[in-house]
């Protein structure tokens, strides 16, 4: 480790990029996968091909750049590290929202350096809009989990648009973060406590919106905005829970954005990274595809002002360790079979378990709900790959009676995504990030300053010499 350190520190002296040659830039979007890497794109990519779609349209920018993703003390970064990264351009300690990695000073990210160009500035995600990710870009806290503080760091940022999952802990005023495996106090006894979030954005002159209606309605003469969900993150898109979604957000981010000196916009895909954690397939390429979405307003935007606007696409890391094929057993990829997945393993877990404590319940009585989430054919002809095998059924019944023996151990959802994972041809190494690089793709002015071999803090040095080109 003492050797990997020690690039990383070398990576850290990096001298910024120089600016000749660029030109000025009046739009700039920067899109963020949250967890998203190589594997995921290319997932995405052969899904929609099977199905006879075109691939992720990211994937087709003229512009693709590994990209490394260590933070200052861990080879494998967390979102606070990587994030911070990427907005502000230096490595930092996991935990850390745009400090150094000593926690002692404050960074400045892209978007603080647009906004004093003039550009006005928005902040999208999927997740809530102070954690890790979104918050790099405003925040300043020696620790991730510090929600309400990232709340006021939110509002006196100044930023012009703020859009997506809510404020979270936005009203308590003693309450516990689970970080890892500590949990910290993240309010001193309740003295950090000025009041609700949104009541103190009102004050500082942000109009606060929750329903759909209202934000849909949003004119660009109502100026600073925080437009998001009262409370959680947006619906995970496999479940078509209605609401907005994140390119609907971004279509309104740039209504009320455009103007004279233009726009830095950030938009975050941030539950690529919670799918992941899950090793949930369906749900990971859902989530691609609903920033893939995003990606395509900005695409259509740069069209009307290809030599005014610039869009990149990365990921801050790789999580779950997702690999493709099985090409040691023979096995053929079939990831059009991932359309047959109709939920989250969260919404299928939960749909389980509701049930799993009845008295002298049946495997024949779970059936429908496993049939009805994965097109599995219980007693489908052989030669239809969603026909459970014998081998299959076993492992489910071996996950079932555990879940009968004690209804806690939630073991059947696993073992049933398992098997789903194995015809589609996909399989996971971890359940947590991974140390992989992920992929920066650009177009539009300056897109070839992004080429090459790039580290995350790239991304921000770059961005910032493209904002302050003359």
């Amino acid at each position: 480790m003492a050797l990997a350190l020690s690039a990383l520190t070398s990576v850290q002296a990096q001298e910024a990029p120089a600016q000749e040659g660029l030109k000025p830039v009046k739009y700039v979007f920067l899109f963020i996968g949250d967890g998203m890497s190589s594997p995921q794109r290319q997932m995405c990519d052969n899904y929609l091909q099977a199905i006879g779609q075109p691939g992720l349209l990211m994937n087709s920018f003229p512009v693709k750049s590994p990209t490394t993703t260590w933070s200052a003390n861990k080879l494998v970064t967390d979102s606070a590290a990587s994030g911070t990264a990427i907005a502000c351009g230096e490595k930092t300690n996991n935990g850390r929202i745009g400090m150094d990695a000593s926690g002692t000073r404050n960074l400045e990210s892209s978007a603080y350096v647009a906004k004093k160009t003039g550009k006005k500035v928005g902040i999208l995600t999927s997740v809530t809009l102070n954690h890790a990710t979104p918050s790099a870009f405003y925040g300043h806290q020696d620790d991730r989990g510090k929600y309400y503080l990232l709340g006021l760091d939110l509002i006196t940022s100044g930023f012009d648009f703020f859009g997506g999952g809510a404020i979270d802990k936005h009203g308590d005023k003693r309450y516990k973060d689970n970080i890892g495996d500590v949990y910290k106090n993240t309010l001193k006894a309740g003295k950090d406590f000025k009041g609700d979030v949104y009541d103190l954005a009102k004050g500082e002159g942000y109009k606060v919106i929750h329903d759909q209606d209202g934000i849909l309605n949003l004119k660009p003469e109502d100026g600073k905005v925080i437009a998001c969900q009262k409370e959680g993150a947006l619906p995970y898109a496999i479940n078509h829970e209605g609401g907005l979604t994140l390119d609907q957000y971004l279509a309104k981010a740039i209504e009320m954005l455009d103007g004279d000196d233009g726009f830095f916009i950030m938009c975050e895909g941030g539950k690529i990274d919670w799918v992941g954690h899950a090793n949930d397939c369906g749900s990971v390429l859902n989530e691609a595809i609903a920033l893939d979405k995003a990606v395509k307003v900005a695409v259509a935007f740069y069209e009307k002002h290809p030599e005014e606007t610039l869009i990149i696409v990365t990921g801050d890391h790789e999580t779950g360790g997702l690999t493709l094929g099985f090409a040691g057993e023979g096995i053929k990829a079939n990831f059009q079979l991932l359309q047959n997945q109709t939920t989250s393993r969260d919404r299928f877990r939960d749909e389980i378990y509701r049930i799993e404590h009845k008295k002298d319940l049946t495997f024949d009585e779970v059936k429908p709900i496993i049939e009805k989430a994965f097109g599995f054919k219980f007693d489908g002809p052989a030669d239809d790959p969603m026909t459970v095998t014998e081998e299959e059924l076993k492992l489910m019944l071996e996950g079932f009676a555990k879940d009968k023996k004690d209804y806690h151990n939630k073991a059947l959802a696993p073992v049933v995504f398992k098997v789903f994972d194995k015809k589609v041809g996909l399989t996971w190494t971890s359940g947590s990030h991974t140390a992989l690089p992920v992929i920066t793709s650009a177009v539009g002015v300056n897109a070839d300053f992004f080429k090459g071999n790039l580290d995350n803090t790239d991304i921000s040095k770059k961005v910032k010499a493209i904002l302050q080109a003359k």
